[in-house]
């Protein structure tokens, strides 16, 4: 398989007004991704609300989500668990559902040794059969900080596990340092956090972004122009997305949704509780102005 790269998408899990998993709504902000030009699909994790959904809501995510894309883009599936078994379990379904990839934090909950993380990978390469296997470097209170010691120590020990999405900071130091320890071990480091530290990652080798989905439209310009080697236009579009970024790092799945449904791609804004911060008037205003900004870089 050729390296796995640029903007790899992650859709927030819409809901209904009453809280119900709306699969139309999922479809729907699929479908705008790809025709943003996505490079991939990376659902459910972090910004798709998976610590609110049911085990058979993540399973049932993974099923449209192969199905929508239907082998345009590779599709990576969320797999994390709160114990190895849990993880096993989630990877097995994914892998059967046809998923392309699969990515993993360590145990989210009860937090694991370093060797018990070890371990946990191995046993996802072990289920992956094959398939490229992501680990996800993540800060709390959901993730675990690995060193690039132990990033080394973990794809040097599998077979499949030799993507990394970093998310710690100082994530820039984090990925040259493990390319320096792990070499071609590693075949590819995508950043996270909506994408805001791109232009540095890019630098220093980085493979892609994997960023919240309600502008991936223009984190795929700003890919494409990165790859085009047109760094004064790269930070230009970088300059224009900013201050959504700002606003998302305050907020998060407050801000993907109520731009996906300003955009028209769901009806419902709707979160679960599971400690987000939900958005005030002032903070709407702000997103309005923010969004008149950006909306001559949308494409969609």
């Amino acid at each position: 398989m050729e390296q796995m790269r640029g903007i790899y998408a992650i859709p927030p899990t819409p809901f209904k007004d009453n809280g119900e998993l709306d699969e139309q709504g999922l479809r729907s902000i699929i479908q705008f991704c790809l025709n943003a030009g996505a490079h991939g699909i990376v659902t459910p994790v972090n910004a798709s609300e998976f610590i609110s959904l049911t085990d058979d809501e993540r399973k049932q995510v993974v099923r449209i989500a192969v199905d929508t894309v239907s082998g345009q883009i590779p599709v990576v599936a969320g797999v994390a668990g709160t114990c190895e078994e849990h993880a096993v379990y989630h990877a097995h379904h994914a892998r059967e559902a046809g998923a392309d990839s699969l990515i993993a934090m360590p145990p989210y909950v009860k937090k694991a040794t370093p060797d018990e993380i070890v371990h946990y990978y191995q046993a996802l390469d072990r289920e992956a059969q094959g398939l490229p296997v992501w680990i996800q470097n993540n800060m709390p209170p959901v993730g675990t900080p690995m060193s690039p010691q132990l990033l080394a120590r973990i794809v040097k020990s599998t077979e499949s596990v030799h993507y990394v999405k970093e998310e710690c900071w100082p994530a820039g130091h984090y990925m040259t340092e493990l390319l320096e320890l792990a070499g071609d071990t590693v075949k590819g480091i995508q950043g996270g956090m909506a994408g805001r530290y791109l232009l540095d990652e890019y630098a220093r080798g980085a493979c892609g972004s994997m960023p919240a989905c309600e502008i991936c439209d223009v984190h795929v310009r700003l890919w494409e122009l990165l790859e085009a080697g047109d760094q004064r236009g790269a930070r230009d579009v970088f300059n224009r997305m900013l201050p959504l970024l700002n606003l998302e790092f305050m907020y998060g799945v407050a801000v993907y949704k109520e731009v996906l449904v300003r955009r028209g791609i769901i009806s419902s804004a709707y979160m679960r509780n599971a400690g987000h911060f939900p958005l005030d008037d002032y903070d709407r205003k702000e997103l309005s102005a923010i969004l008149e900004d950006l909306q001559p870089l949308f494409r969609v």
